[in-house]
């Protein structure tokens, strides 16, 4: 018997799994308008063999992503993991060591799972102090040398302290800059896609 070669359409979809909190869940905006929905189309265009699947959740903190992750890599199987956890935890002032090693455990249960991440780095406003501000940022550029996970350096990198583009909460991206945090995300994720 030959080799049967399947139609391009019948051939499953590599799934990308956006694992984040408000900022990917659209918080405030219509879910359409978010980055994440952005991606879809983009892939649908550009890479039509990635499907994107959305499991962010606003208010989420890495210890609440490490308790969710195993079973979301089952049900999807997912090629890539761009994790955007960290910043409800920094608004908290959790200890950074804390978020350290959720987000390595993530990683790690990534890995295990056949995925590669890319990690989403944050950056939080200087309300705990510039020494904790810095190390927060630290942690993600540190992880991904590590894990040698890929690394967004800042989401919100052109659009955090900007009010025209920032909810009236001083936090979240409007409709609007969400382009613009696909971008951030699409320079880096784009070398991953085969």
């Amino acid at each position: 018997m030959g080799l049967m070669l399947l139609p391009l359409t019948a051939m499953a979809k590599q799934t990308i799994l956006v694992f984040g909190d408000s900022l990917s869940a659209a918080y405030g905006i219509p879910r359409e308008a978010g980055w994440v929905s952005l991606l879809e189309k983009k892939l649908a265009q550009e890479k039509p063999d990635y499907e994107v699947v959305n499991a962010s959740i606003s208010g989420e903190t890495t210890s609440g992503g490490v308790r969710r992750i195993d079973a979301l890599l089952i049900k999807h199987k997912p090629a890539i993991v761009i994790l955007e956890l960290g910043a409800n935890d920094g608004l908290r002032g959790l200890p950074l060591s804390e978020t350290e090693t959720n987000l390595s455990s993530i990683i790690t249960a990534n890995k295990k799972a056949g995925a590669r991440t890319l990690l989403i780095g944050m950056r939080l406003p200087p309300n705990y102090g510039i020494q904790y501000t810095k190390d927060f940022a630290n942690i993600y550029v540190g992880l991904a040398k590590k894990t040698k996970a890929g690394l967004v350096s800042f989401l919100l990198q052109d659009v955090a302290g900007k009010p025209e583009l920032t909810q009236p909460d001083g936090l979240h991206p409007v409709a609007q800059a969400q382009g613009k945090l696909l971008e951030n995300v699409w320079v880096e994720l784009k070398p991953m896609l085969h």
